[in-house]
């Protein structure tokens, strides 16, 4: 599976759970630790633990379980990576705190409907 479909089944699957503020990075020119970062926001610790089984469900159906998945639980941030793709999940505060799109500026923001 290429990175761009990873990211674009990741990306449906956290839409699916009503994720906020979803915003795609190619970061492949920057890091060599993942192709896209999927960056979302959920509204509860429900929510987000919702978001992370979506996106974990419809990847490894397609035989690509996350590889390291951190944050579960009472967690403000989870993370899934997926090797060529990493998916952070943070609930509002904690996604203003880290502010990963601000660290990540120089990456290309990519329109999901794009892929």
């Amino acid at each position: 599976m290429t990175p761009e479909e990873t990211a674009r089944i990741a990306v449906e699957a956290a839409l699916d759970k009503k994720a906020g503020d979803l915003r795609l990075l190619r970061v492949t020119e920057l890091t060599t630790l993942a192709d896209y970062y999927v960056i979302c926001t959920g509204t509860s610790n429900t929510q987000m633990r919702a978001i992370a089984d979506s996106v974990d469900k419809a990847l490894s159906e397609k035989g690509l379980p996350p590889l390291h998945e951190e944050g579960h639980g009472s967690s403000s941030w989870v993370l899934l990576d997926f090797g060529t793709v990493i998916v952070h999940i943070f609930n509002r505060e904690v996604r203003e705190f880290y502010s990963l799109e601000r660290l990540w500026s120089d990456a290309e923001a990519v329109d999901p409907a794009s892929l």
